[in-house]
């Protein structure tokens, strides 16, 4: 895969590093492509690569294009019938990474097929810093045959890749990660809040919850921030209410009850509507510990 053209649709945060971490390794990127044009200028320049002014010339550009874009609504533009990632995709392989619904990558899948172009689903529980390293932990869905072609090149930029059947599969899994993930996040901003009100010391708090039951990898990586604040963006508070809805929506599917899971949606838009949505998921706390500006 080292003599692919890569291209990026999608290059925030995530996508951004992913292309670093790609380039790094001496694979070539050969466009890139964002709604907001000076984030893609800029890269392109890091890069060495080129701006496409458009989502054709991006395809035609590329024989490998990775999407990393918001939610459904962003990924039906991309896939639009005319003047879209499809036109003149035949040969091409896409490598869908954005969290959004199982039906959204099953779509795209289709209509990708109907232009003669492969897609796998590609799944990311990871954050930036670890797009960067190359260490994502990647759910990968689609037909065998084609995560055997891209294996080498998604193996660079993860630490642990597993494919889990077809691509709506890899939505699934993502939801359900995603929706555990804000609910232990969700309760430990309680748990600590709580313990601030009654007079505890937080960081001792922090230390008895990492040694027994209430332990989690959330602990670790939101535990401090919480208590001093810092809620520098890995993953956002408006992900998290979006991803919790994909969550919730799929419940509701299946008739299963979920109560904490929309308890947690719900705390999350709250901190949409307190104009906070752009902070880290770790600024839940901002609604639980006491004397702080949702609590």
């Amino acid at each position: 895969m080292k003599s692919s053209r890569i291209g990026f649709v999608g290059v925030g945060r995530m996508g951004a590093n992913m292309a670093r971490r790609l380039s790094d390794l001496g694979y070539t990127i050969s466009a890139v492509y964002d709604h907001h044009v000076p984030t893609a200028e800029s890269l392109a320049v890091e890069l060495n690569s080129t701006v496409a002014k458009t989502l054709p010339e991006l395809t035609a550009a590329s024989d490998v294009i990775f999407t990393v874009v918001t939610d459904d609504k962003a990924m039906d533009e991309i896939f639009a019938p005319e003047g879209s990632l499809l036109d003149g995709a035949k040969g091409r392989i896409f490598i869908n990474c954005a969290t959004v619904s199982p039906e959204s990558h099953e779509k795209v899948a289709a209509a990708a097929a109907e232009n003669g172009a492969e897609t796998l689903a590609a799944s990311m529980a990871s954050s930036i810093t670890q797009a960067r390293q190359g260490t994502l932990y990647l759910m990968i869905g689609g037909e065998t045959s084609v995560f055997e072609k891209a294996e080498p090149l998604l193996k660079d930029l993860s630490s642990s890749l597993r494919h889990v059947g077809p691509v709506g599969n890899a939505a699934k899994i993502k939801a359900l990660v995603n929706m555990v993930m804000n609910i232990n996040t969700a309760g430990l901003a309680e748990g600590l809040g709580l313990g601030v009100a009654l007079g505890l010391d937080p960081n001792v708090l922090k230390e008895v919850f990492s040694q027994t039951g209430a332990n989690s990898r959330v602990l670790e990586t939101d535990g401090e921030d919480m208590i001093s604040r810092e809620h520098d963006c890995f993953f956002s508070a408006s992900h998290a209410a979006k991803d919790s809805g994909i969550a919730n929506a799929l419940a509701k599917s299946a008739g299963v009850s979920v109560p904490l899971s929309i308890a947690t949606q719900a705390q999350y838009q709250q901190l949409i509507d307190l104009g906070l949505g752009e902070l880290d998921k770790s600024a839940v706390a901002e609604l639980t510990f006491p004397n702080r500006a949702g609590a």
